[in-house]
C-alpha cells in the first residue's frame, strides 16, 4: 500500500498539463496532498503550499509522488538529488510514470539502504486475457477526446460524483497512473500489452447489476497518432453503452504534436459511434463534457450554448460545475 499523505513533486514541470497527475490528486484527493516540492524551473503549479522535503515531513507527509507526466514517461536525471534526499530523509516513493523506479540501480539501492519503498503504479500486477467481446450485464460509460488530456478523467470522476450523489449505482473504473493514484486500483492500460489491452478493460469492468454504471477512465484520443490504440481497446474492451465526447477548446494542436490539429467534436462523434458500435450496437453518444479551465465564465457559458445548440446534446463542464445533466442523460437510456 502507497502510505498517504503526499508531497506532490513536480520537478521542473515545463507547463501545466506536464503535472496533471499532482494536479488531479490535488482536485480528487485533497486530503492525500500536504503540498508541492518545485524545483527550480519549474512553471506548474497546483495551487498548493510550495514545502521542502523536511517541511511537508512536518506536516505528515509520507510518500513523494512524482507527478509529472512527461513525454516518454523517463525519470529526469536532474530530479536524482532529490529523489535521493527523499529515500535518505525517510519518504516513500511513488510514480506513474513509464520508466520505473525499481529499474534505477541506483534509486533501488538507496531505498534498501534507508529502509523505504519504492511504488511503481505503472506495472500491470494481473495476467489480463485477451478480450472475448462477449456481451456482459450491467452498463458502462467512456469518455472520448479530441486530444489527449482534455478531461476525460476528470469527467469520469465527477460523473461518478454526480451518479454516487443521485444514489445510483456506480463505480469509477481507473485505467492510467493518476487516476490509480486518487482510487488505489485500476488498470494501467498503457502498459499493457498489445494483443491484452482490450482483455484488461473487460477484467476491469466485468459483468455487474443490470442497473449498475461503471464509468471507465478514458485514454489517448482516436485522432492522436501517439496514442489512438490505448483507445480502440476501451471502446472494444469496455462495450460502452454510452459515450461522451470531451473537448478543450483553447488547443492550438495535438498535446506534443504541433502539426496535427484537433478534430471538430461532430467529427469525433462521428469517428467514434461506429468504431464503438463494433463490440456493442446499441451504443449512444448522450453528452458532451468542455474542459474551460482556460475560458472565463460568460465566454465558458457562450461556448457551451453554442456547441449544445450545435449539436443537439447536453453539453457541460463537470469539473466546473457538475456532471448531474451527464447523470441524467444516461439514466433516460
Amino acid at each position: 500500500m502507497i502510505q498517504t499523505p503526499y508531497l506532490l513533486f513536480l520537478g521542473d514541470a515545463p507547463d501545466q498539463l506536464a503535472a496533471k497527475v499532482a494536479q488531479g490528486i490535488k482536485d480528487w484527493r485533497p486530503d492525500n496532498a500536504v503540498g508541492q516540492f518545485r524545483m527550480p524551473g519549474c512553471t506548474a503549479d497546483v495551487g498548493l503550499t510550495d514545502m521542502t522535503l523536511a517541511e511537508a515531513q512536518a506536516a505528515g507527509a509520507r510518500t513523494l509522488v512524482i507527478g509529472v507526466a512527461n513525454r516518454g514517461g523517463a525519470i529526469s536525471q536532474a530530479w536524482k538529488k532529490i529523489l535521493f534526499e527523499a529515500l535518505e530523509s525517510g519518504y516513500d516513493i511513488a510514480s506513474g510514470l513509464h520508466s520505473l523506479l525499481r529499474d534505477e540501480g541506483d534509486l533501488v539501492a538507496a531505498a534498501e539502504q534507508h529502509g523505504r519503498a519504492l511504488h511503481d503504479v505503472r506495472v500491470p500486477s494481473v495476467d489480463y486475457p485477451i478480450a472475448n467481446g462477449k456481451k456482459r450485464s450491467g452498463r458502462r460509460v467512456l469518455a472520448v477526446g479530441t486530444d489527449c488530456s482534455v478531461g476525460k478523467m476528470y469527467t469520469a470522476l465527477a460523473l461518478d460524483a454526480s451518479m454516487r450523489g443521485k444514489e445510483l449505482k456506480s463505480t469509477f473504473r481507473a485505467t492510467g497512473q493518476t487516476g490509480i493514484l486518487i482510487t488505489g486500483d485500476g488498470v494501467p492500460l498503457d502498459a499493457v500489452v498489445a494483443d491484452f489491452m482490450a482483455g484488461s478493460v473487460e477484467y476491469l469492468a466485468p459483468d455487474n447489476d443490470d442497473d449498475h454504471w461503471d464509468i471507465i477512465e478514458g485514454q489517448g484520443s482516436l485522432f492522436h497518432v501517439s496514442y489512438s490504440g490505448v483507445t480502440m481497446a476501451l471502446m472494444h474492451g469496455g462495450q460502452p453503452d454510452a459515450l461522451i465526447l470531451s473537448h478543450e477548446p483553447t488547443r492550438v494542436h495535438m498535446r506534443g504534436l504541433p502539426d496535427y490539429a484537433l478534430p471538430g467534436l461532430a467529427t469525433l462523434r462521428d469517428t467514434a459511434l461506429p468504431l464503438a458500435r463494433i463490440a456493442n450496437p446499441a451504443c449512444q453518444v448522450v453528452g458532451i463534457s468542455i474542459n474551460t479551465q482556460h475560458l472565463g465564465e460568460d465566454e465558458a457559458m457562450s461556448y457551451m450554448a453554442k456547441v449544445e445548440a450545435e449539436l443537439g446534446l447536453p453539453t457541460v463542464d463537470p469539473f466546473r460545475t457538475n456532471a448531474n445533466r451527464l447523470a441524467d442523460a444516461l439514466t433516460a437510456l
